[in-house]
């Protein structure tokens, strides 16, 4: 009889531990799936927006009326801006990318400041049409390229979740198609840099070249840099940190480190800059269990972590979980004015509300005090620029960088039309209409159809 009723409590007891183990997995390739299609959108659209984009600047090319041009441009400015967010989508953060993003930059750039100009009254100049058709042929050429790339991950069934756990691991050599692929349309970019943009007014420095004009003073010792790290993750234990240096793929000397430490699962990989000692950004890389920590909670364990390294004014921007992660968007504050261009993006997991990722580039990039923060124009003001259809929610000051990298003080609104969420920023001072974005709603999670 006792025998019975042990093999029964034996048999409850596998069933329910089974049941618990198919729960998780379910949970964890949901999470997968979310990503998975994230980057795949991403990809695909980049794809076709580069193929636009070459598309774009050829129409621009064959035109013979000075009418179409500003249009026509001002569609190549919006097409390569496109294309630029959607690399920062992709999970390229450890792949040397930055020269064709300047590249995306630069064609934007260069076609917005053109777009914007009369040509009646000044048309293009020769070195200016010169200028259009070198970068019909890069374009074609980052084409080309990209398709190839495109070719492989539909023909080979490529997962980008796979691409990002070979980028994490990064055994040298590193042996990836799509990685070797990215890595040589970033080296042909780099090739394009010395493209003359005749009309160029603006100098636009990527986030590393800002970076490394801002470092002073001498570099950290490498048990310096470690002992910053030890205090950065609140480690006061012994662990075991591997440095080195950086590749010379940065403009700044930096330590690359992976911190194992016994009292937390699975290795934490962190870049640091030599002066200073700057965290550059940050991963764990473990499971991710179960979830019991709410989005809120997250937030807050994200806040306590900047406090405790010295970023008490930042305030949260955007947060969405992937999931059982939050990934969380937070930015700094001067006078209660929002300080858009300085962000810090917080990865917190939702088994135990850890900070598992951090990165901090852009911060590091455009941080400074800022003098010139004067409003001009009342909040009520502002709202007269608004579609008499928002119905406004909320309201901030905030400095962001417009459309020509000018920054400047807005009213920031958010509200609703029917059932979409958009934020509008207003001009401070002279009452224009700056930027207005379509908030994203969350997203679903397709699975195959069986």
């Amino acid at each position: 009889m006792f025998r019975n009723i042990t093999i029964v409590v034996l048999v409850i007891a596998l069933i329910g531990t089974g049941y618990w183990g198919f729960t998780e997995q379910q949970q964890k390739q949901a999470a997968e799936i979310q990503n998975e299609n994230n980057y795949q959108r991403a990809f695909h659209d980049l794809t076709y927006h580069v193929d636009q984009l070459n598309d774009e600047i050829g129409s621009t090319l064959a035109m013979n009326s000075t009418k179409q041009l500003s249009p026509s441009l001002a569609e190549v400015w919006r097409v390569s801006s496109q294309a630029h967010d959607e690399v920062g989508q992709l999970p390229l953060g450890l792949v040397p990318f930055n020269d064709t993003e300047k590249f995306l930059n630069d064609i934007g750039d260069f076609a917005y400041q053109n777009a914007v100009r009369d040509f009646d009254k000044e048309p293009l100049t020769d070195e200016e049409y010169e200028t259009l058709e070198n970068l019909y042929k890069q374009s074609e050429e980052i084409q080309e390229d990209m398709r190839h790339v495109q070719a492989h991950v539909l023909k080979g069934h490529q997962r980008w979740t796979d691409v990002e756990r070979d980028l994490v691991n990064h055994d040298e050599p590193m042996d990836n198609t799509v990685i070797n692929g990215f890595a040589a349309i970033d080296e042909k970019a780099d090739s394009f840099s010395k493209t003359d943009f005749a009309s160029g007014d603006i100098d636009i420095l990527p986030n590393d070249e800002k970076v490394a004009e801002k470092l002073e003073g001498d570099p950290l010792s490498e048990q310096e840099a470690k002992e910053k790290v030890k205090e950065f993750l609140d480690i006061s234990g012994e662990v075991d940190i591997v440095i080195e240096p950086t590749g010379d793929g940065l403009p700044y000397p930096a330590y690359s480190m992976t911190v194992e430490d016994p009292e937390r699962e699975g290795p934490i990989y962190l870049d640091m800059t030599k002066q200073e000692g700057h965290p550059i950004w940050m991963l764990h890389e473990r499971e991710i269990e179960e979830e019991h920590v709410s989005l809120n909670e997250a937030t807050n364990n994200a806040q306590e972590f900047l406090q405790r390294n010295g970023y008490g004014n930042l305030v949260l921007d955007d947060s969405k979980q992937y999931g059982n992660v939050a990934t969380l968007k937070f930015v700094d504050t001067q006078e209660d004015i929002r300080i858009y261009p300085d962000s810090i993006v917080l990865e917190v997991a939702l088994d135990d509300g850890e900070v598992i990722g951090y990165e901090s580039i852009a911060y590091l990039a455009n941080h400074e005090d800022r003098d010139d923060l004067d409003v001009e124009i009342s909040e009520d003001e502002a709202k007269d620029a608004l579609n008499p259809n928002l119905d406004v929610m909320e309201h901030h000051l905030a400095l962001l960088q417009n459309d020509v990298q000018e920054e400047v003080v807005c009213h920031e609104f958010y509200g609703t039309i029917n059932d979409d969420t958009f934020r509008i920023f207003i001009n401070a001072k002279n009452g224009d209409e700056e930027r207005v974005e379509k908030l994203d709603q969350a997203e679903p999670v397709y699975e195959e159809l069986t």
